[in-house]
């Protein structure tokens, strides 16, 4: 098994996490059970893939669900670029999650190679 916190995707993903717990507040209240639970699932869905995948025995097992959190990911994306559309939170908060969550999707990606060759 594999020590998940140790990992650079699984803290960044957490601190997604926090950002995303922190915006959601100020959503218009007819979206509480709407998109504010769509963007709190699929961003700590992004961490927790990461560390179930890390229970993972075979790399090919572990490396599906690293490719899960990168959907999430990608999940969570669509739903703040809707945010955006909607200016239901301020510019400079989503472009600051949207640049935090590229820069995730990057190391994701990056990870998913290198875990893919053996080497993670």
């Amino acid at each position: 098994m594999r020590d998940f916190k140790k990992l650079l995707i699984w803290q960044r993903g957490m601190e997604i996490v926090d950002k995303v717990y922190d915006m959601v507040p100020v959503l218009p209240g007819e979206e509480k059970f709407g998109m504010k639970s769509q963007i709190t699932r699929s961003a700590t869905s992004i961490s927790g893939n990461i560390a179930e995948g890390s229970a993972k025995k075979s790399q090919k097992d572990y490396c599906r669900f690293i490719e899960i959190a990168l959907g999430s990911s990608f999940e969570l994306e669509t739903h703040l670029l809707i945010v955006q559309r909607r200016k239901w939170v301020a510019e400079n908060v989503i472009c600051h999650l949207l640049k935090m969550l590229d820069e995730e999707q990057k190391m994701l990606q990056s990870f998913i190679k290198k875990i893919s060759y053996g080497e993670g």
